[in-house]
């Protein structure tokens, strides 16, 4: 089951500049800012910067579906003929992502949060 896109993920190289230009365009300060990631959350939206995101096989901005079960997803997925680039990655306080790239070169990215 999913609950729709609510993350999306950029891969930047200059993590400063893109900080500053994404905190202009969404008119808050990030609520997470560390040297492997800068988060902002407006109007519903978490919107994150990641300067390992090209290293990672990131060609542009990925969206990130919020799924109740990571893996059986990301298995069914797979089966379905999308290509494995992040496998399932917990990245701080039991939140999973992971994604992959389907037939046509689209990165769909997925993301569990802890149970409540």
């Amino acid at each position: 089951m999913t609950a729709g896109v609510q993350t999306i993920i950029y891969p930047v190289k200059d993590l400063e500049r893109a900080k500053a230009l994404f905190a202009a365009l969404l008119g808050v300060e990030p609520y997470a800012d560390e040297p492997y990631y800068v988060g902002f959350k407006a109007a519903g939206q978490d919107v994150g910067l990641d300067p390992n995101g090209h290293a990672k096989g990131m060609t542009g901005p990925v969206p990130y579906w919020h799924v109740s079960d990571l893996r059986e997803r990301l298995a069914a997925l797979v089966s379905a003929g999308a290509e494995l680039l992040q496998d399932a990655q917990d990245v701080g306080g039991g939140r999973l992502i992971a994604f992959v790239r389907d037939a046509d070169g689209n990165l769909v990215g997925l993301l569990q949060d802890p149970a409540a």
